[in-house]
Protein backbone atom coordinates (compact mmCIF):
# COMPACT_ATOMS: atom_id res chain seq x y z
CA UNK A 1 0.00 0.00 0.00
CA UNK A 2 2.67 2.23 0.36
CA UNK A 3 4.07 2.40 -2.62
CA UNK A 4 0.69 2.66 -4.53
CA UNK A 5 0.67 5.75 -1.85
CA UNK A 6 3.97 6.94 -3.33
CA UNK A 7 2.75 6.54 -7.09
CA UNK A 8 -0.17 8.14 -6.40
CA UNK A 9 2.32 11.18 -4.94
CA UNK A 10 4.30 11.46 -8.09
CA UNK A 11 5.01 15.08 -9.74
CA UNK A 12 2.80 15.27 -13.14
CA UNK A 13 5.96 16.49 -14.44
CA UNK A 14 7.37 13.33 -13.41
CA UNK A 15 5.36 11.20 -15.50
CA UNK A 16 6.22 12.74 -18.60
CA UNK A 17 9.35 10.97 -18.82
CA UNK A 18 8.21 7.54 -18.01
CA UNK A 19 7.81 5.50 -21.21
CA UNK A 20 4.31 4.86 -22.73
CA UNK A 21 3.47 2.51 -25.48
CA UNK A 22 0.87 4.79 -26.65
CA UNK A 23 2.00 7.61 -28.40
CA UNK A 24 -1.28 9.66 -28.69
CA UNK A 25 -1.53 9.32 -25.29
CA UNK A 26 1.79 10.68 -24.33
CA UNK A 27 0.85 14.11 -26.37
CA UNK A 28 -2.18 14.29 -24.56
CA UNK A 29 -0.50 14.29 -21.48
CA UNK A 30 1.80 16.83 -23.00
CA UNK A 31 -0.86 19.12 -23.69
CA UNK A 32 -2.94 19.09 -20.35
CA UNK A 33 0.67 19.89 -18.76
CA UNK A 34 0.68 23.21 -20.93
CA UNK A 35 -2.59 24.28 -20.29
CA UNK A 36 -1.76 23.62 -16.69
CA UNK A 37 1.06 25.60 -16.85
CA UNK A 38 -0.69 28.71 -18.82
CA UNK A 39 -3.41 29.38 -16.93
CA UNK A 40 -1.38 28.98 -13.42
CA UNK A 41 -1.51 32.66 -11.76
CA UNK A 42 1.67 34.01 -11.44
CA UNK A 43 2.60 34.72 -7.47
CA UNK A 44 0.73 33.68 -4.55
CA UNK A 45 -3.70 33.61 -4.51
CA UNK A 46 -3.85 35.65 -1.83
CA UNK A 47 -2.27 39.20 -2.34
CA UNK A 48 -2.50 40.07 1.53
CA UNK A 49 0.69 39.81 3.63
CA UNK A 50 0.98 37.68 6.53
CA UNK A 51 3.83 39.72 7.61
CA UNK A 52 2.46 42.04 10.31
CA UNK A 53 4.10 45.81 10.35
CA UNK A 54 5.23 47.43 13.42
CA UNK A 55 2.60 49.74 14.98
CA UNK A 56 0.87 51.23 15.40
CA UNK A 57 -0.59 51.68 12.28
CA UNK A 58 -2.45 55.50 11.83
CA UNK A 59 -4.30 56.68 9.25
CA UNK A 60 -5.75 59.83 8.17
CA UNK A 61 -9.50 59.91 6.62
CA UNK A 62 -11.47 62.98 5.44
CA UNK A 63 -15.34 63.52 5.56
CA UNK A 64 -16.85 66.15 3.42
CA UNK A 65 -19.96 67.81 5.17
CA UNK A 66 -22.50 69.95 3.89
CA UNK A 67 -24.17 71.90 6.85
CA UNK A 68 -27.25 74.00 6.16
CA UNK A 69 -27.45 77.15 4.91
CA UNK A 70 -23.78 76.88 3.38
CA UNK A 71 -24.71 76.70 -0.58
CA UNK A 72 -26.35 79.25 -2.93
CA UNK A 73 -28.60 78.32 -5.65
CA UNK A 74 -26.65 79.67 -7.93
CA UNK A 75 -23.66 77.31 -6.42
CA UNK A 76 -25.28 74.74 -7.86
CA UNK A 77 -26.05 75.47 -10.90
CA UNK A 78 -29.69 76.05 -10.63
CA UNK A 79 -31.68 79.07 -12.25
CA UNK A 80 -33.83 81.44 -10.43
CA UNK A 81 -36.69 79.34 -12.61
CA UNK A 82 -35.95 76.12 -10.57
CA UNK A 83 -36.78 77.68 -6.71
CA UNK A 84 -40.47 77.86 -7.20
CA UNK A 85 -40.43 74.07 -8.57
CA UNK A 86 -38.49 72.71 -5.93
CA UNK A 87 -40.72 74.94 -3.39
CA UNK A 88 -44.17 73.32 -4.93
CA UNK A 89 -42.54 69.20 -5.06
CA UNK A 90 -41.61 70.01 -1.09
CA UNK A 91 -45.26 71.24 -0.71
CA UNK A 92 -46.62 68.55 -2.82
CA UNK A 93 -45.06 65.63 -0.31
CA UNK A 94 -46.21 67.52 2.76
CA UNK A 95 -49.76 68.54 1.69
CA UNK A 96 -50.69 64.85 0.62
CA UNK A 97 -49.27 63.20 3.49
CA UNK A 98 -51.01 65.56 5.81
CA UNK A 99 -54.13 64.47 3.69
CA UNK A 100 -53.36 60.69 4.27
CA UNK A 101 -53.09 60.98 7.51
CA UNK A 102 -56.72 62.28 7.90
CA UNK A 103 -58.48 59.39 5.49
CA UNK A 104 -56.43 57.05 7.80
CA UNK A 105 -58.36 58.11 10.33
CA UNK A 106 -61.64 58.53 8.42
CA UNK A 107 -60.70 54.69 7.48
CA UNK A 108 -60.10 55.27 3.62
CA UNK A 109 -56.49 53.72 4.29
CA UNK A 110 -55.80 50.81 5.67
CA UNK A 111 -52.61 48.49 6.65
CA UNK A 112 -49.16 50.60 7.47
CA UNK A 113 -49.17 54.25 7.00
CA UNK A 114 -45.38 55.77 7.19
CA UNK A 115 -45.47 59.53 6.72
CA UNK A 116 -41.82 61.64 5.59
CA UNK A 117 -43.05 64.91 6.57
CA UNK A 118 -40.24 66.39 7.79
CA UNK A 119 -37.72 64.54 5.36
CA UNK A 120 -38.65 66.61 2.26
CA UNK A 121 -35.41 68.23 1.43
CA UNK A 122 -33.86 64.78 0.91
CA UNK A 123 -36.10 63.81 -1.65
CA UNK A 124 -36.59 67.02 -3.54
CA UNK A 125 -32.53 67.64 -3.38
CA UNK A 126 -31.48 64.06 -4.31
CA UNK A 127 -33.96 64.23 -7.69
CA UNK A 128 -32.93 67.41 -8.48
CA UNK A 129 -28.96 65.69 -8.52
CA UNK A 130 -29.85 62.93 -10.88
CA UNK A 131 -30.97 62.57 -14.55
CA UNK A 132 -34.30 61.69 -13.76
CA UNK A 133 -36.29 58.66 -16.10
CA UNK A 134 -32.46 57.80 -16.67
CA UNK A 135 -31.03 57.15 -12.94
CA UNK A 136 -32.11 54.88 -10.77
CA UNK A 137 -33.99 55.24 -7.12
CA UNK A 138 -34.70 52.49 -4.64
CA UNK A 139 -36.11 53.08 -0.97
CA UNK A 140 -37.96 51.65 1.81
CA UNK A 141 -41.23 52.04 3.31
CA UNK A 142 -41.16 55.54 4.17
CA UNK A 143 -41.66 56.05 0.24
CA UNK A 144 -44.04 58.64 -0.32
CA UNK A 145 -42.19 61.94 -0.43
CA UNK A 146 -39.39 59.86 -2.81
CA UNK A 147 -42.53 58.90 -5.19
CA UNK A 148 -43.75 62.38 -5.51
CA UNK A 149 -40.55 64.07 -5.79
CA UNK A 150 -39.94 62.10 -8.74
CA UNK A 151 -42.84 63.22 -10.84
CA UNK A 152 -45.25 60.34 -9.91
CA UNK A 153 -48.88 61.44 -10.01
CA UNK A 154 -50.93 62.09 -6.76
CA UNK A 155 -54.14 60.87 -8.40
CA UNK A 156 -52.48 57.20 -8.68
CA UNK A 157 -50.38 57.53 -5.60
CA UNK A 158 -53.61 58.23 -3.55
CA UNK A 159 -55.73 55.56 -5.18
CA UNK A 160 -52.65 53.07 -4.11
CA UNK A 161 -53.24 53.95 -0.60
CA UNK A 162 -56.61 53.40 -0.77
CA UNK A 163 -56.48 49.87 -2.32
CA UNK A 164 -57.78 51.05 -5.87
CA UNK A 165 -56.75 49.56 -9.23
CA UNK A 166 -55.86 53.01 -10.70
CA UNK A 167 -52.73 52.91 -7.74
CA UNK A 168 -49.12 52.76 -9.16
CA UNK A 169 -49.18 49.23 -7.72
CA UNK A 170 -53.04 48.36 -8.96
CA UNK A 171 -54.16 48.91 -5.27
CA UNK A 172 -51.98 45.80 -4.64
CA UNK A 173 -49.00 47.17 -2.51
CA UNK A 174 -49.99 49.97 -0.79
CA UNK A 175 -48.28 52.63 1.57
CA UNK A 176 -45.22 50.22 1.53
CA UNK A 177 -44.94 50.22 -2.08
CA UNK A 178 -45.07 52.99 -4.40
CA UNK A 179 -43.27 51.95 -7.85
CA UNK A 180 -42.59 53.17 -11.12
CA UNK A 181 -40.78 51.60 -13.66
CA UNK A 182 -41.04 54.37 -16.05
CA UNK A 183 -39.95 57.03 -14.06
CA UNK A 184 -37.32 54.55 -12.94
CA UNK A 185 -38.52 54.58 -8.99
CA UNK A 186 -38.10 50.96 -7.74
CA UNK A 187 -39.94 50.82 -4.43
CA UNK A 188 -41.15 51.22 -1.84
CA UNK A 189 -39.72 47.87 0.11
CA UNK A 190 -41.29 47.15 3.22
CA UNK A 191 -38.73 44.48 4.83
CA UNK A 192 -35.92 46.70 6.78
CA UNK A 193 -32.60 46.63 4.84
CA UNK A 194 -33.90 44.23 2.57
CA UNK A 195 -33.63 46.26 -0.72
CA UNK A 196 -29.82 47.66 0.09
CA UNK A 197 -29.17 44.11 -2.01
CA UNK A 198 -31.47 44.67 -4.94
CA UNK A 199 -30.23 48.31 -5.15
CA UNK A 200 -26.84 46.59 -6.01
CA UNK A 201 -28.01 44.48 -7.92
CA UNK A 202 -29.52 47.61 -10.32
CA UNK A 203 -26.50 49.39 -9.71
CA UNK A 204 -24.83 45.86 -11.05
CA UNK A 205 -27.37 45.72 -14.18
CA UNK A 206 -26.07 50.01 -15.27
CA UNK A 207 -22.53 48.57 -15.16
CA UNK A 208 -23.06 45.37 -16.64
CA UNK A 209 -25.01 46.96 -19.97
CA UNK A 210 -22.56 49.93 -20.39
CA UNK A 211 -24.67 52.39 -19.25
CA UNK A 212 -23.77 55.69 -17.76
CA UNK A 213 -26.51 55.71 -14.79
CA UNK A 214 -26.58 55.42 -10.99
CA UNK A 215 -28.77 53.83 -8.39
CA UNK A 216 -29.42 55.96 -5.26
CA UNK A 217 -30.26 53.45 -2.63
CA UNK A 218 -32.51 55.33 0.43
CA UNK A 219 -32.30 53.71 3.99
CA UNK A 220 -33.41 54.61 7.38
CA UNK A 221 -31.21 54.29 10.14
CA UNK A 222 -32.11 51.66 11.72
CA UNK A 223 -31.51 49.38 8.57
CA UNK A 224 -27.56 49.77 9.36
CA UNK A 225 -28.17 46.85 12.06
CA UNK A 226 -29.06 44.81 9.26
CA UNK A 227 -26.54 42.12 7.91
CA UNK A 228 -27.95 43.04 4.05
CA UNK A 229 -26.07 46.54 4.64
CA UNK A 230 -22.93 45.11 5.28
CA UNK A 231 -23.80 42.86 2.05
CA UNK A 232 -24.54 45.31 -0.19
CA UNK A 233 -22.37 47.56 0.27
CA UNK A 234 -19.40 45.17 0.43
CA UNK A 235 -20.77 43.63 -2.91
CA UNK A 236 -20.26 47.33 -4.00
CA UNK A 237 -17.03 47.85 -3.06
CA UNK A 238 -15.52 44.93 -4.44
CA UNK A 239 -17.52 45.07 -8.12
CA UNK A 240 -16.86 49.46 -8.38
CA UNK A 241 -20.91 49.37 -8.94
CA UNK A 242 -22.26 53.13 -9.83
CA UNK A 243 -24.25 53.19 -6.40
CA UNK A 244 -24.69 55.92 -3.54
CA UNK A 245 -26.26 54.71 -0.60
CA UNK A 246 -27.78 57.37 1.16
CA UNK A 247 -28.89 56.33 5.02
CA UNK A 248 -31.77 59.12 6.01
CA UNK A 249 -30.51 59.23 9.53
CA UNK A 250 -34.33 60.39 10.93
CA UNK A 251 -32.87 60.33 14.53
CA UNK A 252 -35.27 57.04 15.21
CA UNK A 253 -35.64 53.60 14.61
CA UNK A 254 -38.80 53.46 15.13
CA UNK A 255 -38.77 54.28 18.64
CA UNK A 256 -35.59 54.00 19.53
CA UNK A 257 -33.06 57.27 19.42
CA UNK A 258 -29.78 56.16 16.90
CA UNK A 259 -27.37 57.11 19.21
CA UNK A 260 -28.65 54.67 22.24
CA UNK A 261 -27.75 51.69 19.25
CA UNK A 262 -24.86 52.47 17.19
CA UNK A 263 -21.91 52.19 19.11
CA UNK A 264 -20.66 54.94 16.62
CA UNK A 265 -23.33 56.91 15.84
CA UNK A 266 -21.83 59.25 13.52
CA UNK A 267 -23.31 56.40 10.84
CA UNK A 268 -21.53 58.11 7.66
CA UNK A 269 -18.37 56.78 9.13
CA UNK A 270 -19.38 53.24 8.41
CA UNK A 271 -19.14 53.53 4.99
CA UNK A 272 -15.41 53.22 5.63
CA UNK A 273 -15.13 49.88 6.56
CA UNK A 274 -15.79 49.02 2.43
CA UNK A 275 -13.30 51.43 1.15
CA UNK A 276 -15.84 54.10 0.34
CA UNK A 277 -15.79 57.80 0.12
CA UNK A 278 -18.63 59.02 3.16
CA UNK A 279 -19.94 62.19 4.03
CA UNK A 280 -22.53 63.92 6.04
CA UNK A 281 -25.47 66.44 4.86
CA UNK A 282 -28.00 68.46 6.48
CA UNK A 283 -31.18 66.94 5.70
CA UNK A 284 -33.23 70.02 6.60
CA UNK A 285 -31.73 72.54 3.86
CA UNK A 286 -32.68 71.01 0.09
CA UNK A 287 -28.98 72.83 -1.16
CA UNK A 288 -27.11 70.98 0.73
CA UNK A 289 -28.67 67.55 -0.21
CA UNK A 290 -28.54 68.60 -3.49
CA UNK A 291 -24.96 69.45 -3.59
CA UNK A 292 -24.40 66.34 -1.18
CA UNK A 293 -25.53 64.04 -4.13
CA UNK A 294 -24.40 66.03 -6.92
CA UNK A 295 -21.10 65.14 -5.73
CA UNK A 296 -21.53 61.16 -4.68
CA UNK A 297 -23.04 60.95 -8.37
CA UNK A 298 -20.30 61.97 -9.25
CA UNK A 299 -18.22 59.63 -8.13
CA UNK A 300 -20.85 56.98 -9.10
CA UNK A 301 -20.54 57.96 -13.04
CA UNK A 302 -17.35 57.36 -12.67
CA UNK A 303 -17.62 53.62 -11.22
CA UNK A 304 -17.10 54.58 -7.09
CA UNK A 305 -19.72 53.76 -4.77
CA UNK A 306 -19.68 55.93 -1.34
CA UNK A 307 -21.96 56.31 1.47
CA UNK A 308 -23.75 59.92 2.52
CA UNK A 309 -25.76 60.42 5.60
CA UNK A 310 -28.15 62.80 5.64
CA UNK A 311 -29.67 64.05 8.67
CA UNK A 312 -33.15 64.77 9.25
CA UNK A 313 -36.00 64.61 11.10
CA UNK A 314 -39.70 62.80 10.74
CA UNK A 315 -42.23 64.76 12.54
CA UNK A 316 -44.68 62.22 13.12
CA UNK A 317 -44.35 58.33 14.29
CA UNK A 318 -42.60 55.52 12.99
CA UNK A 319 -46.22 54.78 11.63
CA UNK A 320 -49.82 56.21 12.07
CA UNK A 321 -50.44 54.37 15.49
CA UNK A 322 -46.99 55.58 17.08
CA UNK A 323 -47.87 58.57 19.21
CA UNK A 324 -43.94 59.11 19.70
CA UNK A 325 -44.32 59.82 23.51
CA UNK A 326 -40.19 58.66 23.30
CA UNK A 327 -39.52 61.88 22.26
CA UNK A 328 -37.95 65.01 25.52
CA UNK A 329 -40.64 67.64 25.68
CA UNK A 330 -40.03 70.03 23.34
CA UNK A 331 -38.10 68.20 20.99
CA UNK A 332 -40.20 68.49 18.20
CA UNK A 333 -40.73 72.11 18.22
CA UNK A 334 -37.18 72.69 18.54
CA UNK A 335 -36.94 70.40 15.27
CA UNK A 336 -39.60 71.84 13.72
CA UNK A 337 -37.79 75.71 13.54
CA UNK A 338 -35.39 74.16 11.09
CA UNK A 339 -38.25 73.43 8.74
CA UNK A 340 -36.51 73.25 5.03
CA UNK A 341 -39.87 74.38 3.58
CA UNK A 342 -40.05 77.43 5.41
CA UNK A 343 -36.24 77.74 5.21
CA UNK A 344 -36.57 77.75 1.34
CA UNK A 345 -39.96 80.13 1.08
CA UNK A 346 -37.31 82.36 3.25
CA UNK A 347 -34.44 82.14 0.53
CA UNK A 348 -37.28 82.52 -2.21
CA UNK A 349 -38.68 85.72 -0.50
CA UNK A 350 -34.65 87.17 0.58
CA UNK A 351 -33.69 86.46 -3.25
CA UNK A 352 -37.07 88.44 -4.93
CA UNK A 353 -37.83 85.09 -6.89
CA UNK A 354 -41.17 85.02 -5.73
CA UNK A 355 -43.61 86.93 -2.48
CA UNK A 356 -45.00 85.49 0.44
CA UNK A 357 -48.49 86.02 -1.39
CA UNK A 358 -47.59 84.25 -4.01
CA UNK A 359 -46.01 81.91 -2.34
CA UNK A 360 -49.59 81.29 -0.45
CA UNK A 361 -51.03 81.26 -4.22
CA UNK A 362 -49.01 78.01 -5.07
CA UNK A 363 -49.81 76.32 -1.47
CA UNK A 364 -53.36 76.56 -2.39
CA UNK A 365 -52.84 75.40 -5.75
CA UNK A 366 -51.36 72.22 -4.17
CA UNK A 367 -53.96 71.77 -1.78
CA UNK A 368 -56.61 71.51 -4.06
CA UNK A 369 -54.43 69.32 -6.21
CA UNK A 370 -54.44 66.92 -3.66
CA UNK A 371 -58.38 67.15 -3.01
CA UNK A 372 -58.21 66.16 -6.42
CA UNK A 373 -56.06 63.51 -5.69
CA UNK A 374 -58.52 62.03 -2.94
CA UNK A 375 -61.87 62.39 -5.70
CA UNK A 376 -59.68 60.62 -8.12
CA UNK A 377 -58.86 57.79 -5.74
CA UNK A 378 -62.39 57.83 -4.14
CA UNK A 379 -63.71 57.02 -7.86
CA UNK A 380 -61.54 54.32 -8.50
CA UNK A 381 -62.88 50.86 -8.36
CA UNK A 382 -61.21 48.50 -6.33
CA UNK A 383 -59.34 45.29 -8.10
CA UNK A 384 -61.21 42.47 -9.25
CA UNK A 385 -60.94 39.00 -7.01
CA UNK A 386 -59.20 37.39 -9.54
CA UNK A 387 -56.08 40.45 -10.34
CA UNK A 388 -54.79 38.82 -7.31
CA UNK A 389 -52.94 36.42 -9.73
CA UNK A 390 -51.61 38.94 -11.64
CA UNK A 391 -48.01 40.03 -11.84
CA UNK A 392 -46.86 36.81 -9.43
CA UNK A 393 -45.56 34.52 -11.71
CA UNK A 394 -44.06 35.08 -14.90
CA UNK A 395 -45.69 31.90 -16.52
CA UNK A 396 -49.01 32.61 -17.85
CA UNK A 397 -50.15 29.43 -16.80
CA UNK A 398 -49.66 29.95 -13.46
CA UNK A 399 -47.68 26.46 -12.95
CA UNK A 400 -47.35 26.67 -8.85
CA UNK A 401 -51.02 27.56 -7.88
CA UNK A 402 -53.53 24.47 -7.66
Amino acid sequence: MADDKSKAQTDPADALDAPSGDGAADEDAVSESAADEATEPEGPWTRQSIDIPDGPITETVEYNTYPADRFSHDELDLSDDDLMPMLRNMLLQRRFEERCRQMYQRQKISGFLHLYIGQEAVSTGSVYGIRLGEDSVITAYRDHGIGLAMGMDPGVCMAELFGKRDGCSRGKGGSMHFFDAGKRMFGGHAIVGAHLPVGAGIAFAHKYRGEDNVCLCFFGDGAMAQGAYREALNLAGIYDLPIVFICENNQYAMGTAVDRVQAEPDLFKHGRSFDMPCSLASGMDVFSVNRAVKDHVALAREGQPSMLEIRTYRYQGHSISDPAKYRQEGELNARKSEDAIVRLEQYIVNQGVATDSEIETLDEEIKQEVLDAIEFAENSDFPDDDAIYDHVYAQEDYPFIR
